[in-house]
């Protein structure tokens, strides 16, 4: 394989829930959850039932034929958001090529084709693409691939009066992660957010939101925007739509996607009616009443824990961050060693910009785990502690 990831020395054969059962005989607690993906985490029976009915029917036809299930889907997603429209990919970085090629469209179909520009935020992300990459603009992700895409004016994240400096005759709208994800768990305040809102409205650009990570419940409500209280124009989805199958999804009202007509954009794979029977089962899921109220619940409970957790262990965590159940623990140690502190106690995490490491239970945990979680925490702190003060790391398993 492509030694294009640093992988941990560490394999699974199965998962039910939160849990997954190594290769090695060992049974892990899943907060990782394939990085924001496992919104109803691993072998959730509606998920596995929608899967295999729909494998012994049809897994993949051609998008040249109606594909009911996916206009199921869309009629969903739509009754649930601000959406007209959907069109369906494969990932979050095709959701999110399909949002930049619509901002640019729409001034194009409004008589405006010099404006093509988009304004975006230091430690964004938003896939791994050419285009995505220009967009973050992170020189990590960029170096060695030659010029950067053109069209991507970057500002600091929540200066609102850069973002109104940049607006030029070139512009074509604004794109921003309801809370960032890779960048650090950070966000900016909801009045920064209303301010992009005016603007857009006020120099007739369009607002675009990355929801890849935040989307689908992660932040206790079905989309991130509805937390902020302030609507897109257009906005991508993708990870915990699919519950752990490949599926991407660009949404957006009528008005911006006016420019998208027949031949402007495709995909040979997107919507097919395999990833459209997952996106149904996780809606059906996610939509029961009372589910998102359990999100909710459960993140305020946990980040209690974890601020109680920081007061014990300053010397290993700095800072507690997020919203719902897209939480940061900023390190006061290299993030990580505090990955691999809590590997050791067999609870999975994933890092993160700004020395981060990123706790994502899938959305379905118990207060049970999530208890079970906190005590991880506490002994891989303690475990560091240890090992700071020059005594051997006894561990403790889990």
């Amino acid at each position: 394989m492509l030694p294009a990831y640093s992988r941990a020395d560490l394999a699974f054969e199965r998962g039910e829930g939160a849990w997954l059962w190594g290769t090695d005989g060992e049974r892990y607690l899943d907060f990782a959850s394939g990085v924001a993906v496992n919104a109803l985490g691993h072998a959730h029976p509606h998920l596995v039932a929608a899967i295999t009915a729909q494998a012994a029917k049809v897994i993949h036809v051609s998008n040249l034929y109606r594909i009911p299930e996916g206009e199921r889907l869309a009629d969903r997603l739509c009754a649930a958001s601000f959406a007209d429209t959907v069109f369906f990919a494969n990932s979050g970085a095709e959701a999110m090529e399909c949002v930049i090629k619509m901002v640019r469209k729409y001034q194009s179909a409004s008589g405006r084709p010099e404006r093509y520009r988009i304004i975006t935020f230091e430690g964004s992300f938003h896939g791994r693409t050419l285009a995505t990459l220009a967009a973050a603009k992170q020189a990590k992700h960029l170096d060695g691939f030659g010029p950067a895409m053109d069209g991507f004016d970057q500002v600091p994240l929540g200066d609102i009066k850069a973002v109104k400096q940049s607006i030029g005759p070139e512009t074509a709208g604004i794109l921003i992660e309801p809370l960032q994800g890779e960048g650090g768990v950070r966000e900016a305040p909801p009045q920064f957010f209303r301010e992009l809102r005016r603007l857009c409205d006020e120099h007739g650009l369009l607002l675009a939101f990355d929801e890849v990570q935040t989307g689908l419940g992660r932040l206790g409500h079905l989309f991130g925007y509805q937390r902020l209280g302030v609507t897109p124009d257009v906005m991508g989805l993708a990870k915990g739509l699919g519950g752990g199958f490949p599926i991407g999804a660009c949404l957006a009202t009528a008005d911006a996607s006016k420019g998208m007509t027949a031949g402007t954009h495709g995909s040979t794979f997107g919507g097919n009616p395999l990833a459209m029977a997952a996106g149904n089962a996780v809606l059906d899921v996610v939509l029961e009443p009372g589910f998102l109220d359990h999100v909710q619940k459960i993140a305020i409970i946990f980040k209690q824990r974890l601020a109680e957790l920081k007061d014990r262990h300053p010397s290993v965590i700095a800072e507690v961050r997020g919203e719902g159940l897209l939480i940061g623990l900023r390190a006061a140690v290299p993030y990580g060693d505090l990955v691999n502190a809590l590997r050791d106690e067999k609870l999975l995490s994933v890092g993160a910009g700004e020395n981060v490491v990123r706790v994502l239970p899938p959305l379905i945990v118990s207060e049970d785990e999530i208890a079970e979680a906190v005590a991880r925490v506490d002994r891989a702190c303690t475990a560091i502690e240890r090992t700071q003060k020059g005594a051997p790391n006894q561990g403790t398993g889990g």
